[in-house]
């Protein structure tokens, strides 16, 4: 709406206050107060109605994210105009803060409330696009990579200027209702002889890891080497259980006071390991941190180097079969903890191991 678009210039920060230093819960506390004093009570006396909670959920989260300044204007081009762009990301905004599950039920809603359809841009529910409409939008907004680009936006401006302290790194799972799709990997080669090589025998050198490859390439190359069709993942939960699920896998960075500052959308299939070093690669380029939290998962020793080279300390859980020679040293240590132990119970110490009579301790 103009009087909605004209009001929300207000809610814009000046030079002064982006380059002041301010955490995200406090950007969002001044934007919250703006819209409470300002631009809520004005859309009540307005022409779209009453607001109830959802309405000004809403009306915080499209001030705060701005979302027009990430569309692409569309000029006058011959045939038919398309729909207007900006009304439909709003509206995919709405459907996420209103949990709506379908696009066709977020249709129904907005055909029915007429305030979410104004706060979205139409003014009448006939002019709400069909949903064919809607899903050519999610298209173009998808391979834009708008919800991408507007989160790195707004950390970016509101991490500006922050130290943050830990960086959490870890991935989840993402269940969808599609069809695995078809591996095309090469067929594997035939397996060498284990033991020795003959003599004479010039075996070929293993072809390098993803890890490995990662170390000199773009952060472009390595994202375009992670697999990202929907697929078959298993992981063991936190009982030990092993569990699989048919869809993707989502690698996060989170900051103090669980801040998403990246994330990066893989196969369900992809080992977290293999997401480490690009994962890393943006949150660098976004925030300033100083420690890297990971789990076993991430227990290799480039994903460690990596952190060190960027000025980083690495805090990362030891798996046992990735530390060679680890099990044999926990051995030894419970091994010679089991002699103490043994030598506590019979009290074999040096240490007034006598009496003076000459007789044995008790």
């Amino acid at each position: 709406m103009p009087g909605i678009m004209g009001l929300r210039i207000h809610l814009i920060p000046t030079e002064k206050q982006r380059t002041r230093a301010m955490s995200l819960k406090e950007t969002l506390s001044a934007y919250w107060v703006h819209v409470q004093e300002e631009l809520l009570p004005w859309l009540n006396d307005t022409t779209c109605g009453p607001l109830n909670e959802h309405h000004k959920q809403l009306v915080s989260v499209l001030g705060m994210a701005r979302i027009e300044a990430f569309l692409p204007g569309w000029p006058g081009l011959p045939g038919r105009p398309l729909s207007e762009r900006s009304a439909l990301a709003r509206a995919f905004v709405a459907k996420a803060v209103f949990n709506f599950p379908t696009t066709r039920l977020l249709i129904e809603m907005l055909s029915a409330d007429r305030t979410l359809c104004r706060l979205c841009g139409w003014q009448r529910a006939g002019e709400v696009p069909s949903e064919a409409t809607f899903s050519r939008a999610f298209a173009e907004f998808a391979s834009g990579s708008l919800p991408s680009r507007l989160h790195e936006a707004l950390i970016r401006d509101t991490h500006a200027d922050r130290l943050v302290g830990h960086i959490s790194r870890d991935s989840t799972a993402i269940e969808a209702r599609e069809k695995p799709a078809k591996s095309d990997k090469p067929a594997p080669e035939p397996k060498q002889r284990r033991g020795r090589p003959r003599k004479g025998e010039n075996r070929p050198a293993p072809p390098p890891s993803r890890i490995d490859r990662q170390r000199g390439i773009t952060l472009a190359a390595m994202l375009a080497d992670l697999p990202r069709a929907c697929d078959v993942g298993a992981k063991r939960n936190a009982k030990g259980y092993q569990e699989s699920w048919i869809g993707y896998k989502l690698h996060i960075d989170t900051a103090d006071g669980e801040i998403p500052i990246s994330c990066v959308l893989t196969s369900a299939s992809v080992h977290d390991s293999q997401v480490a070093i690009p994962l890393a690669t943006i949150t660098a380029e976004r925030v300033t941190n100083l420690y890297d939290l990971m789990d076993s998962a991430y227990d290799v020793a480039a994903i460690k180097q990596h952190s060190r080279e960027l000025n980083h300390v690495p805090i990362i859980d030891i798996n046992p079969r990735a530390t060679p020679g680890l099990k044999q040293e926990l051995a030894r240590r419970r091994s010679g903890n089991a002699v103490l132990g043994i030598a506590w119970r019979n009290r074999f110490v040096t240490v007034n191991a006598a009496r003076p009579n000459g007789s044995m301790a008790d």
